[in-house]
């Protein structure tokens, strides 16, 4: 690798190759999850598909007034897209998308490289009108988009919640102090507060009726049109209003022009005061989809043609509430989600026809729908056409069938199993799980004959993490070199991650990265398919690399099938060593980030581990240990090594044994990953824990404790393990807590004697 050192990537010569068709999906709304679950019993040949998410749940409108009402919790009503788009194989990108190149085939996201397709489509929802009003942004909570609107109404309810208590508390300590004395008549009832929902529609309506339920507060629906409930049928629109009446909702008109702080300003007469206000007036197209340069309605919505392709663009497709329609039959079509989920179909066939030069069959859209509004007490109302009924059957009927289009999508159930029967046959992990074990590793090493060589001060006779040469000068030099198989299907990811995982070597020693070389593998999948997987991959690892002050300068490329990307990084070692050997009796043993990753990224490769647990895995990995490594060095850490694909106790038992003590660990403090538990107590465990689980011979005690078994997970971009003076160690994690390093822990304790033991 020497001779490359300042000679750009070079790759052999491509292979022929069936080309792969790039399909891309913007948004996970109600048409594409049924894309995704189509692709998921019939995956498609020769198409590759991304999915390009900004968060990893979709919310399923029908269940969200339920949500409202505490009927169903909030993760019943979410389809988690992540364990299904991998179940359906797709590539998964944890961005928002920005825009569209459409003379480059490409989606821009948010933060990293565009994404090429051959065919995009967008089911992206929309948000709310009117939101640009005076005060209406800052005091009112719009619902749109759904997964936020149920954050912060859940945010609001806890609130209110802490409020009364206090306010009755109060209330109580002064009617002891002086008994008899009269209420504020002018101050509002924390108790029952004061509800105002602006828009009469089908949603305005749910919300009103449920958070009636919910909080028992004075609720006022109120619409801007000259009558309320406009176009609804006239036996439904009765219902509406009666059920109202009943329940003491106040029903008018009027249009909003301003909101203050608990105050609505009307066109017309006097202001509406309000705890709550939320806004619910009809659907308005996102602002970045206005900007992607396609032919739009006067709205700002993109216009689609009876196939669900953009008028003039056929690559590009759309469906949901982002799109309005052109031709006959679906002109004009309602923002309604039943009409999202009959799209499905539709554009899952069209999509398949259009990458395979097929003929695309038109969207015909139903003439009519069920109507069925949750009133949040265990009633609904419902309407087919001109008939409409009422009843706690009809919310029973509702309530089925919600939970049955739920149960076509959900991937991970309430108790964290899977609701699929899993794949049969063992699956290989990836990441630094991917490595020989360190038996195999230690015993071909002894049998090396290690020329002495006084320029190494770390090497093959004095084993590490990283290795350092003088050279002529009397500079130090550090060089360490990692690579790994693709942990997950996002190349750019992988890239990042890899370039992470590499330079850790170099900060657990306390030296400095300065330069990289790049190793990568790349499946075979055609010339445009291998330099877009490349360019992905470096441009994550730069992203990484650049941010930390080290420069690529070169590297070599090879076919691999799957994906591997490794770095050889080369530093300055300008000051003392943290090598694993430096370990005293008395030090305390720091852990600065979850374990977990092993068994995680297995379940999300099965298509099993929820979305959220993923991401914030990702997240962790994504940071390196330059910051942790200066905190460790302010405090005198003396020895440390970076936890990767040995896990815990293997990581820890070569630094006790070359350091010739012991060590204890407090299994409750080892810090872990959301849903890791879970997973381990179902029996999930990656393809490398039980070459890991070698090290319990050094390991005594507490074998049968479940999180034991962490101390075998392999991790990738672990975490940084060293150990402090003692009366060290609370400021050392209080200081790793400052730099965003919120998991670290005082996790055990360096002892004389040998081994490891559980306490």
């Amino acid at each position: 690798m020497g001779d490359k050192l300042a000679l750009p990537m070079r790759s052999p010569r491509p292979l022929p190759h069936a080309p792969i068709r790039e399909l891309v999906l913007v948004g996970g709304g109600h048409a594409h999850v049924q894309v995704l679950r189509r692709f998921v019993m019939a995956p498609p040949s020769g198409v590759r598909v991304t999915v390009v998410l900004d968060r990893p749940v979709a919310m399923y409108s029908g269940m969200v007034p339920g949500v409202v009402a505490g009927q169903y919790r909030a993760h019943e009503a979410e389809i988690d897209v992540w364990p299904l788009a991998r179940r359906a194989g797709a590539r998964i990108v944890d961005a928002a998308a920005t825009g569209l190149d459409t003379d480059a085939g490409r989606v821009l996201v948010e933060g990293r490289p565009p994404i090429a397709y051959d065919a995009v489509s967008f089911d992206v929802g929309s948000t709310v009108a009117g939101l640009d009003l005076p005060g209406v942004r800052e005091h009112a909570i719009p619902t749109r988009p759904i997964g936020r609107f149920v954050e912060r109404v859940e945010a609001a309810m806890a609130a209110a919640g802490a409020k009364a208590a206090g306010a009755k508390a109060a209330a109580t300590k002064a009617g002891a102090e002086a008994a008899g004395a009269v209420a504020d008549p002018h101050a509002s009832s924390t108790a029952a507060p004061r509800i105002l929902v602006v828009g009469a529609g089908a949603g305005g309506v749910e919300v009103a009726f449920t958070l009636r339920h919910r909080t028992g507060g004075a609720v006022t629906l109120l619409d801007a049109g000259p009558t309320l409930l406009p176009g609804w049928t006239t036996g439904l629109g009765r219902r509406v209003r009666t059920a109202a009446e009943l329940r003491g909702i106040t029903m008018r008109s009027g249009r909003v022009v301003r909101v203050e702080a608990n105050l609505a300003h009307l066109e017309a007469g006097d202001p509406l005061p309000f705890d709550l206000l939320v806004w619910v007036t009809g659907a308005a197209p996102h602002p970045w989809t206005r900007n992607l340069g396609l032919p739009m309605d006067a709205a700002g919505f993109v216009r689609v043609g009876p196939t669900l392709q953009v008028v003039d663009h056929p690559a590009i497709f759309g469906a949901g509430d982002c799109v309005s329609f052109d031709g006959s039959g679906s002109a004009g079509l309602p923002k309604a989600g039943v009409y999202a989920v009959r799209q499905g179909p539709f554009l899952t066939d069209n999509l398949l026809a259009y990458l395979g030069g097929g003929a695309l069959r038109p969207y015909v859209p139903q003439r009519g729908f069920l109507t069925l509004l949750n009133l949040g007490d265990g009633v609904a109302i419902g309407a087919r056409g001109p008939v409409s009924f009422e009843g706690a059957w009809v919310m029973r009927w509702k309530d089925r069938i919600d939970r049955r289009f739920m149960a076509m999508f959900q991937s991970v159930a309430a108790d964290d199993t899977p609701t699929f029967e899993p794949m049969a046959g063992e699956m290989t992990c990836g990441g630094c799980a991917a490595k020989v074990g360190p038996g195999e590793l230690g015993r071909a090493l002894s049998r090396l004959d290690v020329p002495d060589d006084p320029t190494v001060e770390l090497g093959l006779s004095h084993p590490d993490d990283a290795a350092v040469v003088r050279v002529p000068g009397g500079d130090r030099v550090g060089l360490t070199i990692d690579a790994f198989t693709a942990f997950c299907d996002d190349p750019w990811m992988v890239g990042r991650v890899a370039a992470v995982n590499a330079v850790n070597d170099l900060y657990a020693k306390g030296m400095t990265p300065r330069w990289a070389l790049a190793l990568v593998g790349i499946p075979d999948e055609g010339p445009r398919a291998t330099e877009e997987t490349l360019f992905q991959v470096m441009h994550g690892a730069r992203t990484t690399l650049d941010a930390l002050g080290i420069t690529l300068v070169g590297g070599h490329t090879l076919r691999t099938d799957p994906l591997q990307v490794g770095f050889t990084v080369v530093g300055l070692a300008d000051g003392p060593l943290r090598t694993q050997d430096q370990l005293a009796a008395g030090d305390a043993l720091v852990l600065t980030r979850a374990l977990g990753t092993g068994v995680l990224f297995y379940a999300h490769a099965a298509g099993r581990a929820r979305g959220e647990w993923v991401r914030t895995a990702v997240a962790k990995m994504t940071r390196s240990h330059r910051d942790a490594a200066g905190v460790a060095g302010r405090f005198g850490a003396r020895a440390a090594t970076d936890v990767t694909g040995f896990g815990l106790a293997g990581h820890l038992a070569e630094m006790a044994r070359a350091s010739g003590v012991g060590a204890t660990l407090s299994l409750a403090a080892l810090p872990v990953l959301p849903g890791v538990m879970s997973l381990l107590a179902q029996g999930v465990r990656s393809t490398f824990h039980a070459q890991n689980t070698a090290a319990r011979r050094h390991v005594r005690g507490a074998v049968d404790d479940p999180r034991a078994e962490l101390l075998y997970d392999p991790q990738t971009a672990g975490g940084l393990l060293f150990a402090v003076p003692g009366d060290a160690a609370e400021a050392v994690v209080a200081a790793l807590h400052a730099i965003g390093e919120v998991d670290a822990a005082v996790i055990g304790a360096v002892t004389t004697g040998t081994g490891v033991s559980i306490a």
